[in-house]
């Protein structure tokens, strides 16, 4: 048994007569390396843990109330303290009906391996190795004018978590990433750009792709102007995708549904999306970096199906947001850590791949602009209302090819009109870090404005 697991039970054990009791424990290590100049700028390696604790207390027909507290070690005498001062918040509390820990609901937990021993293995020297190659080659080419970070990072995490209603769950994860930012220079004219590698492990790193993948986007944004205002077509890069998905999940999250802040509220059954757009979230897909066996509340995770072929298929819950909306959970909590209290929301989201890759949706699509890169985002696009407007770098579609890049211009609809939209699918997932994974996007009819 883990020793995590051993500590959740140990709390869940102090459990009173009328009390119900949930220990969330984690700990992780991580590294970081920076490159600068040939030289390592900076080097990190350190070990937290801590945990949290939720404390049920009975109220009669009023429901209970909810206590919570977290400390963020994991010493007996603090593991104590977040106890009684979990039952101490419970006290002033309001009493919500609604309120409850989850219970097992028999779904059964799918074996998932997202443990990399070589993260732990590998020396720390072949770490910062791998960083100074990275930003040995970004710099390598005669184009770049500086690297402004070339990063090399892992992390290990695990979590264990127990209840009084017989819930039992230990996770563990592995993850490292490769990540550079290069500018490129042209006379008076300069331009910067990202690429990374992640893996679950660091043989699967790959720095040749990451700055290979810097230097693109930063040179070949060079001399970008800003076009004429006009209505196109518009095909999304696989990692904007990712971040419209990441959008539109908070518009998927049951919590948003019944707090009234979502514009798929009362649409279940309705045809939302063009019926090339099935949407699908399934962290017990491995390839996805978020993958998980069991949610932030113990139960198994599932594949739920959001939106099949243009029809939405319904939203995602966890245990208090699925009793107030009269549904069951779909095994969706996610938290942000032993700090927090969970919350229902995705982890791995991906739309069914259509039949091309992006040279062929761009082939398809003639004319328009390819958005490499949007500002804005938190700002300009609502999960409420739908609004959605935002700053984008990318380059114009001519003859179903990349031509001149543009800059300093806004792409604006809706986000329902969007899906209504979607004219292309691309067959190019790529699993990136976050709660989405990208692929290649075309939309029709949106409004450009430039000069």
């Amino acid at each position: 048994m883990s020793d995590l697991v051993a500590l959740a039970e140990s709390v869940v054990a102090r459990a009173k007569a009328g009390e119900e009791i949930e220990a969330y424990v984690a700990r992780g290590h991580d590294v970081e390396v920076r490159a600068y100049e040939g030289e390592i700028e900076s080097l990190s390696s350190a070990t937290t843990g801590g945990i949290g604790v939720r404390v049920l207390v009975a109220n009669g027909s009023e429901g209970a109330r909810l206590g919570f507290a977290w400390a963020g070690s994991l010493d007996e005498e603090v593991v104590e303290s977040a106890v009684a001062e979990a039952r101490d918040n419970a006290v002033f509390a309001t009493p919500d009906p609604d309120v409850v820990l989850a219970t097992p609901d028999g779904v059964a937990v799918t074996e998932l391996d997202l443990w990399d021993p070589s993260v732990a293995d590998v020396a720390t020297d072949d770490k910062v190795a791998l960083a100074l190659e990275l930003e040995r080659q970004v710099r390598s080419d005669p184009r770049i004018r500086q690297v402004s970070s070339a990063d090399y990072g892992d992390e290990r995490v695990e979590v264990a978590l127990a209840s009084t209603t017989g819930i039992r769950a230990f996770t563990r994860r592995t993850s490292a990433f490769l990540s550079a930012s290069a500018i490129a220079g042209e006379g008076t004219n300069s331009h910067t750009g990202t690429g990374f590698s992640v893996s679950r492990g660091f043989a699967g790193l790959d720095a040749d792709r990451a700055a290979q993948d810097a230097v693109l986007r930063s040179t070949r944004m060079l001399g970008a102007t800003k076009p004429p205002s006009d209505r196109v077509t518009v095909v999304f890069d696989p990692r904007v995708v990712s971040t419209l998905l990441s959008v539109i999940s908070s518009a998927l999250s049951g919590e948003a549904v019944v707090k009234g802040r979502s514009f798929f509220a009362g649409r279940v059954g309705e045809k939302v999306a063009t019926g090339s757009f099935t949407l699908v979230d399934d962290p017990t897909d491995p390839r996805a970096f978020s993958a998980a066996a069991q949610d932030a509340e113990g139960l198994a995770c599932r594949r739920n199906v959001l939106i099949d072929s243009g029809v939405l298929q319904g939203f995602l819950y966890d245990t208090v947001s699925a009793r107030r909306a009269g549904a069951a959970s779909t095994g969706s909590a996610v938290r942000g850590g032993y700090a927090g209290t969970p919350g229902a929301g995705c982890r791995a989201l991906v739309l069914q791949p259509g039949h091309h890759d992006q040279q062929a949706v761009l082939a398809a699509v003639g004319e328009g602009v390819y958005v490499q890169s949007v500002t804005g985002v938190h700002s300009g696009v609502n999960p409420v209302s739908g609004d959605f407007s935002v700053g984008i770098e990318g380059l114009m579609v001519r003859d179903g090819e990349l031509a001149e890049p543009i800059r300093e211009v806004t792409v604006a609809s809706t986000l329902q009109r969007m899906l209504q939209s979607v004219l292309h699918v691309g067959s190019d997932i790529e699993w990136l870090p976050g709660i989405a994974a990208g692929q290649t996007l075309a939309i029709g009819d949106m409004q450009l404005s430039g000069s």
